[in-house]
């Protein structure tokens, strides 16, 4: 009943998984070919969006590795990719200036991200113990371990949930700095736009995958009673 359970409903959350992580790698393979009429780096993009929203002390710094560009709100730094920091594509432009949204929430207090870093913690216990947890409590028949393991497991797929808004937000921010200072001409900033929007759905495929394994969890819970 568990094959049937994960190839119900784990196995077309996986695939989509697999489209989006596909498609992130194809746009983006486009268009860091693809060079911006300016000459922007990826860093100078990231310097327009933080000063355009008026947030300052943010560090910019290189980072080896590919698509690994993150902002750490721990040491208030944003850190580009070899082919961001210092590269010109458009895929640059936009992936730089989309961190430097993420620094922009941090700054400007967005709800949103300060209910997800309220989850952080919970999210990292419970995407380490919480199957071990339920399928233990299966084994020996004990109602209160698979209840407890459920309920971190909720708290892995909160946390994917409300990354969502967050990502979202942070392209949007970035989009608008593009549009209303010219970062990148018409053509460039829907290549931009197309980079993020496939970034956008590997999360979108993240969460659906935690919510198949939820649910499957649930429906096997519910198969012992």
């Amino acid at each position: 009943m568990d094959l049937y359970y994960y190839l119900l409903l784990v196995v077309p959350a996986l695939l989509l998984s697999l489209i989006a992580q596909a498609r992130v790698q194809s746009a983006y393979k486009r268009y860091s070919k693809l060079p911006n009429l300016r000459g922007l780096t990826g860093a100078r993009a990231a310097e327009a969006v933080l000063a355009h929203y008026g947030v300052q002390g943010v560090r910019i710094e290189h980072v080896r590795g590919r698509l690994n560009d993150h902002y750490d709100p721990r040491d208030n730094v944003i850190r580009l990719s070899d082919g961001v920091y210092g590269g010109c594509s458009v895929a640059a432009v936009g992936i730089a200036c989309h961190e430097a949204g993420h620094a922009a929430q941090y700054a400007l207090g967005y709800v949103p991200i300060r209910v997800r870093n309220g989850l952080l913690r919970p999210a990292q216990i419970g995407s380490q113990i919480s199957w071990p947890l339920a399928i233990v409590g299966l084994f020996l028949g004990s109602q209160p371990l698979v209840l407890f393991g459920i309920i971190l497991y909720v708290a892995v797929m909160l946390f994917q949930l409300i990354t969502l808004p967050v990502e979202f937000n942070a392209s949007r921010r970035a989009l608008a700095v593009i549009d209303e200072t010219g970062l990148l001409s018409g053509a460039e900033r829907d290549g931009a736009a197309k980079v993020l929007r496939a970034a956008a759905m590997t999360y979108v495929a993240a969460f659906a995958v935690t919510a198949a394994n939820l649910l499957r969890l649930l429906l096997l819970a519910n198969r012992r009673n």
